[in-house]
């Protein structure tokens, strides 16, 4: 039988990594995309795309630099995309890769924040979107990173909406309260895992 591949994202703050935490203790490998890409950034192949792209601003001591790579892409949409053209196909292939080591399991989930922006959404089979409302995410984000409201609103503007993400999502796991999107994501976990009630 074909290993599934689902994907699981949610807009930043919506707590998509204590999702991906559950489906692992029920026994569900979990890709992290966002972690495999800040890796992938420091590849000699990535590094030299980098700096064609961005220059030494985006170098410190002629290592790519995440702080000053943020500062530069996130004010300015079209230097995004670039990033992204650079690190996601790159991060498609790692997760191919190591999906195909999973293949004795019924599903594996590749966890990602911008899972729809990217496109690869399309590759995979099914899709779950975690959400919860926008104030709490801010408010979640501002305390986990000490980050200001402006810093926050900035990155949740290169994300699509919750309600642009619903309408291509297969399984929806609301998160305000912790023990009821547990017990939401083990619903969706046997589904995907194709459980018996």
């Amino acid at each position: 039988m074909k290993t599934k591949m689902i994907g699981l994202t949610g807009g930043i703050g919506s707590g998509k990594t204590t999702i991906a935490r559950h489906f692992i203790s029920w026994g569900v490998p979990v890709y992290f995309a966002d972690d495999e890409a800040k890796k992938i950034l420091y590849l000699p192949e990535a590094v030299e795309e980098i700096r064609d792209a961005f220059g030494e601003a985006a170098f410190t001591d002629g290592i790519p630099d995440r702080q000053k790579i943020a500062g530069i892409v996130f004010s300015d949409p079209e230097k995004l995309n670039i990033l992204n053209r650079i690190i996601h196909p790159k991060v498609k292939q790692h997760f191919l890769d190591w999906a195909a080591s999973h293949s004795d399991k019924p599903c594996v989930i590749k966890e990602a924040a911008i899972l729809f922006e990217t496109g690869s959404y399309k590759d995979l089979d099914a899709i779950i979107l975690v959400t919860a409302p926008k104030e709490t995410r801010i408010s979640r984000v501002m305390q986990r990173d000490n980050v200001t409201r402006e810093k926050v609103m900035e990155r949740m503007d290169n994300q699509w909406d919750d309600e642009r993400k619903l309408a291509l999502s297969d399984h929806i796991i609301e998160n305000i309260d912790p023990e009821k999107a547990r017990e939401n994501a083990f619903l969706v976990y046997k589904i995907i895992t194709n459980v018996p009630n």
